[in-house]
């Protein structure tokens, strides 16, 4: 198996593109939206491999993709295992005091924890936290350095809360409520600018790079939600991005980008089930639409949040029918419908499995890309995870500087 170097980011968002480009037509279609699998003869042995997983099976695959995997026989597993492997970042010994994350949650405090360990201020540097929120992560790092932080928010209320937290634990922030889209936001960066950002998604972070490379700035950004997006699709952000998408014909949709961040890290059990029975009903609906319209395709149905899905199925089969404009029967059976739903789950939580293989590598590929424009604009890049997949899946981390 080929070794990637750290040193040379081109031959693994070149193998990764080729990978993603030749398997795209297992990877790309979502099982749920269709009631056969929809690869055709070519994925027939697959497919029989899949669908007779044991649910302790798929659980184990759901959470390492790689370890010791049955779709090896059929699919690249090996190869992407080793694409998506990176090298431990150097990290400080930083431990922030735990009376500092009061108001922050745990898991997210825990992530501005590890985040810190791995930002390397240097002395001249300016920190400037993008899409602050309530500047969590600025007061962090403004205490943790001893420096003054500036921070920019676009929404007055959490501008204000930040505000308030900042002074109450005399961090020395400045919270400035801007909209980054526009042009006023260039104001803030120079060449002594270190801009900084945890999960910042989609166009905004892609705004960030625009802005810290115009004024040759550091960049210590860990990217999340690549679909959002006002692009229906993707273009490549670098040059070498773009030349490799045209050679191996890699065109990627919002939709594929939404791919690279369904990871999640394991919810409790009651959120899970609540989960599942959404699922469930939603396949069943799904049944039940294709039967009423005589139709035998996918009609998307708006979300609906857990906490209102409706008791029973019923319920929830007449909510969807009324976003819909369609019309249920008051005499109708749904009892068949509900049990197909439960048993459509079963198989598409097998089905996915292919597209669990290919999250990683997708999020790296969209990782490189990004890489690459910073390489091509003369910095020092450095690609990697800044905490365990456990606290969160988002856990790439870059960082640039001018060399």
């Amino acid at each position: 198996m080929p070794k990637h170097p750290e040193s040379s980011t081109e031959p693994r968002f070149s193998r990764l593109t080729a990978l993603l480009a030749d398997w795209r037509p297992l990877w790309y279609p979502a099982p749920f939206q269709y009631r056969r699998p929809p690869w055709g003869d070519v994925g027939s042995e697959l497919t029989e491999c899949l669908l007779g997983l044991d649910d302790a099976q798929v659980d184990r695959l759901q959470a390492d993709p790689w370890q010791d995997s049955p779709l090896r026989d059929w699919l690249p597993v090996g190869e992407l295992a080793e694409l998506v492997r990176l090298a431990p970042l150097a990290a400080a010994e930083v431990r922030l005091p735990p009376a500092w994350g009061e108001h922050v949650g745990g898991r997210k405090w825990q992530q501005i924890e590890a985040f810190a360990r791995h930002l390397h201020v240097a002395p001249r540097d300016s920190l400037l936290d993008w899409c602050a929120g309530k500047g969590h992560l600025a007061r962090a790092l403004a205490r943790c350095h001893a420096a003054e932080v500036s921070a920019l928010e676009w929404q007055q209320p959490l501008c204000e809360e930040g505000r308030r937290l900042a002074a109450a634990q005399q961090a020395p922030v400045h919270l400035h409520r801007q909209d980054v889209m526009t042009a006023e936001a260039e104001r803030h960066f120079s060449a002594r600018t270190h801009v900084v950002a945890l999960h910042a998604c989609g166009d905004l972070h892609l705004r960030l790079l625009e802005l810290a490379l115009a004024a040759q700035s550091a960049v210590t950004l860990a990217p999340c939600c690549y679909h959002r997006t006002h692009e229906e699709t993707y273009r490549p952000v670098s040059r070498r991005g773009r030349a490799l998408a045209c050679v191996h014909s890699l065109r990627l949709a919002r939709d594929d980008l939404a791919l690279a961040v369904q990871e999640t890290v394991t919810a409790p059990r009651g959120v899970r089930q609540r989960r599942e029975r959404a699922n469930a009903w939603r396949l069943g609906f799904d049944e039940l639409q294709r039967e009423l319209r005589g139709e035998d395709s996918y009609l998307p149905v708006p979300s609906l949040a857990y906490g209102r899905l409706p008791e029973r199925f019923e319920g929830f089969c007449r909510w969807a029918a009324r976003r819909k404009g369609m019309e249920l029967p008051s005499s109708l059976d749904l009892t068949p419908f509900e049990r197909v739903g439960w048993q459509r789950l079963a198989e598409v939580k097998r089905l996915e499995l292919v597209r669990h293989l290919f999250r990683r590598p997708l999020e790296m590929w969209l990782a490189l890309d990004r890489v690459s424009l910073l390489e091509e604009a003369g910095y020092r890049v450095e690609l990697g995870a800044f905490c365990a997949a456990t606290l969160t899946p988002r856990n790439l981390l870059i960082r640039a500087r001018r060399a």
